[in-house]
Parts: C-alpha cells; sequence; structure tokens
C-alpha cells in the first residue's frame, strides 16, 4: 500500500513538473515577445524590474527547477530531489523578502517613479521631437489612457497626439486627456496589489508542496538504499 502510494506520488511529481516546465517556456518565450514594448526610457531606476525582465527570469527559473524536479522525481535520484527540495526554498524566501520590501518601500518607489518621469519629459523637451522616448511616451499614454505627468500643461504647448481623447487629435479645439500619468500608474498598481498578493500566497503554497513531495521521496530513496541511482 504504502510503495503504491509512493509510486502514486513520485509520477504525480512528474506530472507536475511537466506542466510547470510547459508554463516556465511559455513565459519566458512571452517576456521575449515584451522585450518589443520596453520602457526602460521614463523610468531608468527600475529598468531591471521591468515586466519583459520578470518575465524572463521568471520563465528561466520556472523550467530549470521544474526540470531538475522532473527528472529527480523519474529517475529517483536523491541529489536532484535535495537540490530541487533547497531551490524551492530559496525561491520562496526571495519572494517573501521581495514582497515585505515592496510593502517597506512604497512610498519611496512611488518617488523614484515620479522623479524619473519629470526627468524624462525634460529631455525629451530638450532633445526635441524626434527623440526615440517620445515613443515610449505615447505607449504609455495611450496603455494607461493619461498624458503628461501629473496632467497636460507638462507637455506646454507641445502636446503629443498620444494625449488627445480622440486620435488623431482634431485641428481646432482639441480635447486633452486630463489625468497624469503618475496618478493613472498608482491606481493600476492599487488595483492589481489584491490580486497580487493572492497569486503569491498560491504560488507559496504550491512550492510548499513540492517541498513536501520531494522531501519524502528524497527520505523514502534514503530508507530502500537506492544512493545516488542515475
Amino acid at each position: 500500500m504504502a510503495q503504491g502510494c509512493l509510486k502514486c506520488l513520485k509520477y504525480t511529481m512528474c506530472v507536475v513538473n511537466l506542466l510547470c516546465f510547459i508554463s516556465g517556456t511559455v513565459v519566458l518565450g512571452f517576456g521575449v515577445y515584451m522585450m518589443r514594448f520596453q520602457m526602460s526610457s521614463l523610468i531608468p531606476s527600475l529598468a531591471n524590474f521591468n515586466v519583459a525582465n520578470i518575465l524572463l527570469i521568471s520563465g528561466i527559473i520556472m523550467t530549470c527547477i521544474s526540470f531538475l524536479g522532473f527528472l529527480g522525481a523519474l529517475k529517483e535520484n536523491r541529489c536532484f530531489l535535495l537540490s530541487f527540495f533547497l531551490l524551492l526554498l530559496i525561491l520562496m524566501l526571495v519572494e517573501l523578502a521581495a514582497a515585505c520590501l515592496l510593502l517597506v518601500y512604497e512610498g519611496e518607489i512611488n518617488l523614484v517613479v515620479e522623479r524619473d518621469l519629470n526627468q524624462s519629459l525634460a529631455e525629451l523637451k530638450t532633445q526635441g521631437r524626434n527623440s526615440s522616448m517620445l515613443n515610449d511616451w505615447d505607449l504609455l499614454q495611450n496603455i494607461f489612457d493619461c498624458c503628461g505627468v501629473h496632467n497636460v500643461s507638462d507637455w506646454g504647448d507641445k502636446v503629443p497626439q498620444s494625449c488627445c481623447q480622440k486620435n488623431p487629435c482634431p485641428t481646432q479645439e482639441p480635447i486633452y486627456k486630463t489625468t497624469g500619468c503618475l496618478n493613472n500608474l498608482r491606481s493600476w498598481f492599487e488595483k492589481n496589489f489584491l490580486t497580487t498578493g493572492i497569486s503569491v500566497i498560491f504560488i507559496c503554497v504550491i512550492e510548499v508542496l513540492g517541498m513536501c513531495f520531494a522531501m519524502t521521496l528524497f527520505c523514502h530513496i534514503s530508507r530502500s538504499g537506492l544512493g545516488y541511482k542515475l
């Protein structure tokens, strides 16, 4: 009976890790696709933490750890299972630490974003309309339906087409978006804060279950004297 349960646990781990590996490759591919929409010129201080980079790193980590868990469970390899357990533990601790830092330094992050947006807008005004930074601003203002950092007055007398409520801008009496991008960015993060928190908790639960399964198999293999079988 116990042997049958352990076999079931072994193949469950294989299936789950195979699905995680496939999900990791999808996330990795989506991260490569999102590299087209980077806006690092607008917020250079947080350039390494944009969506594309996060997806790329997450995809690489998911594929590596899930492959290790799949191979360790399939081959009943103690070394792979122990490595899988330790990597999941480190990953969970890093996720919890990142969530705590985000909560503690939320105000400082808001100030950094506001400072970078103001600096990029000032640079754009001095560099002229042909700057590649204008494309990033157009993308930001179209996605978040906003204009400027605080409002349309940030652009002065050179308001881009992306600030118009109707695109293209009418030649007479154009109506501009009145909300600033900084305010819309804050609202977007606040709306998605609960979803992000629930997602982190759900991922941590899955990681704890993965660690429990891996350690159960590891202990069984150690008692059976199978060693580091390949």
